[in-house]
């Protein structure tokens, strides 16, 4: 889908305006889009086909997704939450999941930012680099 500067232009308003309070509002989302489809502009569905695109971007923002080759103690969890509070300065919603194909170490994932710090990875870029 090729997407043009107006298409783009409208989903970023329509992505501003979805806020309040600095959090995503379901009814503010739910009555733009309403309002979209109630008077079909020009190009409507890819307009809300990008606006969607956006809205997942930003939902995603705030989840993070923790992989471990083996379960993580309760302490080091905390502490794992902990910083990434810190790092993220709000609300995340966090998933533990054990991955024995990382073979050791972990993967953070919190929107696009990815920390890899897993043996599978390093194993990797080892074998690149011969």
């Amino acid at each position: 889908m090729k997407i043009n500067k107006e298409i783009r232009r409208l989903s970023r308003e329509m992505l501003r305006a979805s806020f309040t309070d600095g959090q995503l509002d379901r009814g503010k989302v739910a009555s733009l889009v309403q309002s979209v489809t109630g008077k079909k502009p020009r190009h409507c569905i890819d307009i809300l086909q990008n606006y969607k695109r956006l809205l997942r971007l930003e939902i995603e923002k705030c989840h993070a997704r923790i992989e471990s080759a083996n379960q993580v103690s309760p302490e080091t969890s905390a502490r794992i939450v902990e910083n990434l509070k810190k790092k993220r300065g709000r609300d995340l919603t966090i998933e533990f999941v054990v991955n024995p194909e990382l073979l050791g170490g972990m993967r953070i994932r919190v929107g696009s930012d990815v920390w890899d710090d897993s043996v599978r990875n390093r194993l990797e870029r080892l074998q690149k680099q011969l």
